[in-house]
């Protein structure tokens, strides 16, 4: 019998594995890496999912933005939904307790956030075990994650980040600053705007040779072999997070002190919480909402005041054409100017167009053909 992808991947695992890392091996785990990256890309497609891509639970998308608790069991996911929405989370003080996605509402600042409890995620997660590719579909989806752990068992932000991160889930990154444009022939062509201190270019070459045969990269950042692999993957989301220190209320304060200045220095939003005492709720949902950048705009029919009572909720990055498409289906067609006024108008009222970047509260009115 043939071997089969899976039987690929766990033979280069296991190389990498075996092989020591140093300046005169780094070109061959790199490309180990990047084929490692390749079939499993190739398998997702042939199983039609995977990798966190897979069927996910039946939960609709609603409100402006969604928001995903991610934990082991039982570190008090459903106490915190339960906590900030009318949601009905069964809460228990073991394991699995919570078996389907539960979602909840939760408004604030006239943001409608949407907030789903995801069953306890555990080691093997983005291999299924737990229910994992189930749980990981749906973290796809999000424009948030809480990671929630007991800062009694800090190795569980371990566990979680590295099954995130072999679902294609990079957390609190941005894509690299890559530009790939496949060519017909002349072989890969690399082109950097600065020094580079992880790859040199032979290595560069090595892992795009996995993916392309001919190609001109421009590479803008410097970034590290990872994420140079990431850059030809499909199925890569990245999505911002914060951690959550839950059950505050049951460990010494000093030890609780030192966990959260180890994942500031690390780089971490962290917010320590008691969701069964209620304690630090308030600060958690104001990050949550920094944490989801909305924009808030105030609509202004012409010839009346601005409606300052409920403005319309975007994400950042929305522009004129973003109010239109959400009033209504015709409004892009039938659109003449918009006029401005508020931090991205360069004066009181100006037209703009539809491809307007707006800001915070701003306030807008828009004008149509007749």
């Amino acid at each position: 019998m043939s071997p089969t992808k899976e039987d690929d991947i766990k033979s280069i695992e296991d190389e990498i594995f075996k092989t020591q890392k140093n300046k005169n091996t780094e070109h061959h785990i790199g490309k180990l890496k990047a084929k490692m990256a390749r079939l499993k890309e190739e398998l997702e497609k042939q199983k039609g999912g995977g990798g966190g891509k897979g069927k996910g639970f039946s939960v609709k998308k609603s409100g402006d933005a969604t928001v995903g608790i991610v934990g082991f069991p039982s570190v008090g996911k459903s106490t915190l939904l339960n906590q900030f929405t009318d949601a009905d989370s069964k809460v228990g003080d073991y394991d699995f307790t919570t078996l389907e996605t539960i979602p909840g509402m939760m408004k604030y600042k006239s943001a409608y956030i949407q907030l789903l409890d995801l069953p306890g995620m555990i080691t093997g997660a983005a291999q299924g075990r737990g229910r994992g590719r189930e749980i990981l579909s749906a973290v796809r989806s999000v424009d948030l994650l809480l990671l929630m752990i007991d800062p009694r068992q800090r190795s569980q932000l371990d566990v979680i980040e590295k099954e995130l991160f072999t679902a294609g889930l990079r957390v609190n990154k941005r894509p690299p600053n890559v530009v790939v444009k496949k060519a017909n022939n002349g072989g890969i062509l690399v082109h950097t705007t600065l020094k580079l201190t992880h790859m040199d270019e032979e290595l560069i070459k090595t892992i795009t040779s996995e993916f392309v045969i001919n190609a001109d990269i421009t590479i803008r950042e410097d970034l590290t072999e990872d994420q140079l692999i990431d850059v030809f993957t499909q199925n890569r989301i990245y999505v911002p997070a914060i951690i959550i220190l839950n059950k505050t209320d049951l460990i010494d304060q000093t030890y609780l002190t030192q966990t959260i200045n180890i994942l500031k220095k690390q780089g971490w939003i962290v917010l320590p919480i008691s969701a069964k005492n209620k304690k630090g709720l308030d600060e958690l949902k104001e990050n949550v909402y920094k944490g989801l950048k909305f924009v808030r705009i105030y609509l202004k029919p012409m010839g009346k005041d601005p409606d300052y009572n409920e403005p319309m909720i975007l994400r950042e990055g929305a522009k004129v054409e973003t109010i239109c498409v959400r009033l209504h289906r015709t409004f892009k067609e039938k659109f003449r100017y918009a006029q401005i006024w508020g931090l991205s108008a360069k004066h009181t009222g100006q037209r703009v167009g539809l491809d307007h970047l707006l800001k915070d509260q701003d306030v807008v009115t828009i004008v149509l053909k007749k």
